[in-house]
Formats: structure tokens, sequence, C-alpha cells
């Protein structure tokens, strides 16, 4: 039975999108006849040189020296297969923060909310705060490869701070400030940042958090900061001196020109996080020339972003998505960023939002459209949403109830834009298509030049069958390197184990006949509440410390279209799992990693399965809470373990 589409875009809209005037840039390029989205998909991973060089011509990428080749091996004693021992844009110089400010002019570059504070910024006057930056951070030290790292809110200062890192040729890395010390402790020690921009708290449903004591706890294991630049968000008493500074004081308000520093393309701009299920988390690095060139692809082309619209996606420092909305200002759209709770007063704050501002594009994550939907909330009725055109969601899947809601609550003429990647290629493999119809519960289609395929275990492509999501030929935004990994085992071990030379990315997926995408959710161990990837180690590592405690897992249970976690826990032996000790816990790891770390229910049980090494097994677990089989029963050191997890009551 063939599937209905929600929506369709018009002939109009396919011909002034921005997809099909690159489809007729390439067809002039290179005097062929592609004819539609499906035409070009093929040709850009059959000619992935020709698609990125042509990439780079119809963005005009700002560079000082001009690439030698497109794509070329790194190594010629390894075999040419590799993904990746491939170099891309070889010989070419460029600044990533240049690219992002090419506008310098009256235009808006940025409006922030909080839920007490709006602030506006024009592109000249964000040009003028990244040269104050850039000015006070070589004042204090900083150049190129150097670590600056931001433990702040989703903020005007965390984008002005980035950009001046990164105009430098510095690295930028950030969390938001709702996780723990912890939490922070396993990302920034790893990677010895100089300065730290923080903020002195945060405002979150109508109340203040201080975060002077954690940046203490910070400043004071983190030996590498020289200097924590404070921003101040709720009035915090803070003493200043040699190593603590107001932002500010601390920026450089003569200086209004920029000097950008040219890097190679490959060179590191970002250090993003993995969730830490094996230990720590990795620390991905990312290049400045592939994040630029895939954002510009997946904001340009599959959003069909223009300078004459306003995007807003509700995310953290802390989340990839920030980089990815971030990367918005080189087409010279408005940038909106949201700080606080999408739900204060009430869950209609974002909706009224996108009709004062003229949102055209809003990102979200299901388990917020859920939550509108359950509140019986009827945005069409209450809001003027004329400006908007695009919903995009990510996060987990869109359910059928998600994409019926949005058409029959929202807007009819409207593209529902589900998209899908991850932080370690900090952008998409799937997403939407301004020229395409949108089908309920399918991502539009694959992303240009990325070849992703469905999997079963012996590596045979699945048309219509669930699989895993493999991508097979190299991309310019795959992690450089991993840090502190000089061998490449790590990043071999997270993506190339499985599948010998093939990227496994660890979502179960399905290609539809449409050409578009069925995600099933993680096939490893990582949670995703909310969109928020969590890695169980890190839990692991804050709760086994209580005395109680002897042993823990915890999984992500698909529920009301999102991931709800659970813990079990394994006590010392007589004790029973009381309500004083479920608060201990949930206390305890608000206060180390954040609260979307705290388990929905916590249960005692008697035993945890085990590989033969020692390992956790959680995927076995979740299947066997899901009731589906765990077929390799044999590596497991306790197999009967998992027979305490059938037909399991969460209602205990």
């Amino acid at each position: 039975m063939q599937k209905i589409p929600l929506w369709q875009p018009t002939n109009s809209q396919i011909e002034n999108a921005n997809m099909t005037k690159f489809r007729i840039f390439i067809n002039n390029k290179y005097e062929i006849d592609l004819k539609n989205y499906d035409e070009l998909y093929d040709w850009s991973i059959n000619y992935i040189v020709n698609f990125w060089q042509s990439l780079w011509e119809f963005f005009d990428i700002i560079y000082s020296k001009k690439y030698n080749s497109v794509l070329s091996i790194k190594d010629k004693n390894k075999s040419p297969e590799l993904m990746t021992n491939y170099e891309w844009f070889k010989g070419a110089k460029l600044n990533f923060a240049e690219n992002l400010l090419r506008f310098s002019d009256d235009e808006t570059a940025i409006i922030y909310y909080s839920e007490n504070k709006i602030i506006r910024l024009t592109y000249k006057e964000l040009y003028e705060e990244v040269a104050h930056t850039q000015a006070a951070l070589i004042k204090s030290g900083v150049k190129k490869g150097d670590r600056v790292a931001g433990f702040i809110t989703n903020r005007p200062e965390a984008i002005i701070a980035m950009l001046a890192t990164t105009s430098i040729g510095a690295i930028w890395t950030s969390t938001s400030p709702d996780f723990g010390s912890q939490g922070v402790l396993d990302r920034f020690l790893q990677v010895e940042p100089k300065i730290l921009f923080a903020v002195d708290g945060y405002t979150y449903n109508g109340k203040n958090y201080n975060s002077i004591t954690t940046i203490k706890k910070i400043s004071e294991s983190i030996k590498s900061l020289e200097k924590i630049v404070i921003v101040n968000q709720i009035n915090s008493e803070f003493e200043p001196n040699s190593k603590y500074v107001n932002y500010d004081d601390f920026i450089d308000k003569n200086v209004f020109d920029i000097e950008f520093e040219q890097v190679d393309f490959d060179h590191p701009v970002y250090i993003m996080y993995s969730s830490g299920t094996t230990g720590v988390p990795k620390c991905i690095v990312h290049g400045a020339g592939g994040t630029l060139l895939q954002h510009l692809k997946e904001l340009v082309l599959h959003t069909n972003l223009t300078d004459l619209d306003t995007i807003c996606y509700f995310t953290t420092c802390g989340w990839m998505m920030w980089n990815w909305l971030v990367s918005s200002l080189a087409t010279g759209a408005t940038v909106f960023l949201y700080d606080g709770s999408p739900s204060n007063p009430n869950l209609e704050i974002l909706w009224k939002i996108i009709q004062d501002e003229k949102i055209t594009i809003f990102g979200t994550s299901p388990k917020f459209l859920s939550s509108c939907e359950k509140q019986g909330i009827i945005p069409k009725n209450k809001f003027d949403l004329t400006s908007l055109k695009t919903i995009l969601s990510t996060g987990s899947p869109l359910s059928r109830d998600n994409f019926n809601w949005v058409y029959e609550n929202v807007k009819k003429d409207l593209q529902l834009s589900s998209i899908s990647g991850g932080t370690d290629i900090i952008s998409c493999f799937m997403l939407g298509n301004p020229t395409l119809p949108v089908y309920s519960e399918e991502i539009q289609c694959r992303g240009l030049a990325m070849k992703v395929l469905a999997y079963d275990e012996d590596g045979n492509s699945l048309i219509e069958e669930k699989g895993e999501l493999v991508c097979t030929l190299p991309f310019p935004s795959m992690p450089i390197y991993f840090w502190n990994d000089t061998d490449s085992s790590k990043y071999h071990s997270a993506y190339f184990d499985y599948y010998p030379n093939i990227w496994r990315h660890g979502d179960y997926i399905r290609i539809t006949k449409n050409g578009g995408v069925v995600v099933y959710g993680r096939s490893d161990a990582t949670l995703n509440p909310g969109g928020v990837r969590i890695g169980t180690a890190e839990i692991y590592r804050t709760i086994e410390s209580i005395e109680e405690i002897l042993d823990s897992l915890v999984i992500g249970f698909p529920k009301n279209n999102d991931i709800s976690v659970m813990l079990f826990v394994v006590l010392k032996d007589g004790l029973k799992i009381s309500s004083e000790l479920k608060d201990k816990i949930k206390e305890r790891i608000k206060k180390s990693l954040t609260p979307r770390h705290i388990p929905e229910k916590i249960f005692q049980i008697n035993d945890i399965p085990q590989t033969l090494n020692g390992k956790k097994v959680e995927i076995a677990v979740l299947k066997t809470l899901l009731g589906e089989e765990v077929k390799n029963k044999a590596s497991l050191l306790n197999p009967d373990s998992l027979k305490q997890f059938k037909n399991f009551n969460f209602d205990n």
C-alpha cells in the first residue's frame, strides 16, 4: 500500500529551493541533466570529489590558500580502503570564524531570550564583540592549538567566545552549567583548557541556580586553567582576583578589528565528547573545514536556510545542535537563542516566541511535541504562525502521533523535518529536504554524499528491513582524531570494529522504498532522554561510590516517544531498597552529573549480567525487557541473570 504524504512542496517551493539551485549549478558545471533529488544524491555518492569541490565553490568558502587536491591518501603504506586514511582539501588555508563572520552589517545576527532578559545583536555588533574578546584572549597568551572552554548557557557570550577562540586557531569546547563538577571534570581535565568562560549561575523554571561552587571545584582540579572569565547571569557574589575576572573587565573594548589566523582544512576547531558509556567520555576532535562544509550543506541545502530566515534550536552548549545552529551565521540568517525552561511559565512560551519574533525554522524534540499534545495545546488557535515554514526535530525518532499532532494543531503548510546524526560527526546522516514530500514516521532523505546503508549482521545491505546504520564512504566531518589517542585505537574501535573499514554508527534504521529513513534508536548503550546523550558509565561512576550499592545497571527504556532512564541496583547483603536510598541516589546523580541523568525509576535486583571480561550488558537487558531474544548468551559470564528481567513489572 502506497503511503500518502502529510506534506508536499508546491512547484514554486521546489523551483525556489536552495537544493534546486544547487542541482542546476551541478548540471551547468558538469553539463549533465540531474532531474530530481534521487539523481542528485546518486551523483553525489558516485562522484564525491566533484561533489565536495562543488560545495566549496557554491558556498564561496573564504580562504587564503587554495587546496592542492580535494581528496588524497594520507599514508600510502596503509590500505586505500581505510576510511580514516584520507585527507580532505590538502593545502587549503582558511579560518572557521572568518567564514561565520563574513557579514558585518546592521542586520540582526542574534536574538537571545532568557527567562528574564532579551538581548539583540547586529552582525556589526557581533563582529566588534568578537574583536574585543579575541584581543583579550591574545593578551592572555592564547595561541593556535590552545584549548578554551565554556561552562556556559546558550547565550551570546558563548558564541562570541567560540568565534574569538577559533579566530586565533585555538580550539573551543563547552558544556552546559547544569552539569555537576564531576561531569565537567571528566571532560575538561582531558583536554587541559587554558581559559574558561563560565556563567555565575543560570535560571531554569523561574529558579536561580548558583554555579560558583562548581566553578571553584573546576578551577582547583584543572591545573592548566590560567584564567576564569565569569559571565554574570544571576548576579552571584564572587571575588575577582588574578585568576577570576568579570567578562566585562576581561574584554578589550578598544580593539575593533579581527586578525583571522589561517589554518589547515583539518585543523581542530571543536572538541566534543562521547557519552562515556565505557569510561570517561572520549574527546572527539572535529576539523574546521569539514565542520564548515558539512554544516553549510545541511543548513543551506537540506534546511533551505537563507539570510531572510530566523532559525531557533532548543539546545544547550553541551549538545552538538548548538554548534550546528551557530554555523547559521555564515548564511546571514538571524540565530535565535533560548536559555531557560520550555515550559516556563507554560508550554506555550516557545509558540508565542515563534509568533513574536517571526521565527521561520524551529528546532525541537519529540518529547516537547508530545508534551504539548498531552496538555491539549493547539498553537494554531492561539498564535499567528504565518512565519513558520519548517520544524526540525532530533534526539529520538518522531512517532506517528507527533507527525499527526503537528499537521493537525500547528500548521498544515509546514515541512516537518526529522533529522538524525550525532556528536561523532557533528552533523547528520539523514535530514529534511525542501523538494521532497513528508511521510509519517520517516526522515525525508539521506544527506548528500553520505552513503548511508542499513546492514544486517553479515554486512548485507537491506531495503525495507531494520539494520545497522553504516556509512561506506568517507566524508569531511568525520572526526580528525580523538584527543590523547596516539595510536588511533579508540577511534578505530568506536566506529570500525564491527564492519571492517565501514563506519558503524550505533543506530538501528530502515531505508524505505520512498528513499526515506526510519530510525529505531540506539543499538549501543548510549542513553538519549530528551535528545541529550547520556553515558551509562557516567552514572555508574557516580552512584557506585554510595556505600549501600554493590553494583548497578542502567538502561534507556522506550516510553511515550522518548527514552526513560531505568536504574537497577544490587545492594549489600540484607539491605532492601528504600525511598530514602532512592532519594540519596537521585540527589547524588543530580549534584555530580545533570538533572537529566536522574532515573525515572530505581529497582533492586540480585545480579548484573556481564560479559566474560566483566562488561555490563545493557543491550542484552533491554532486549530481555522488550521481550526480544538475546542470541549471544555464550558471551555472558552469568546468562541466568537475564531471567530476572523477563516479564519485568515496572510498577513494582
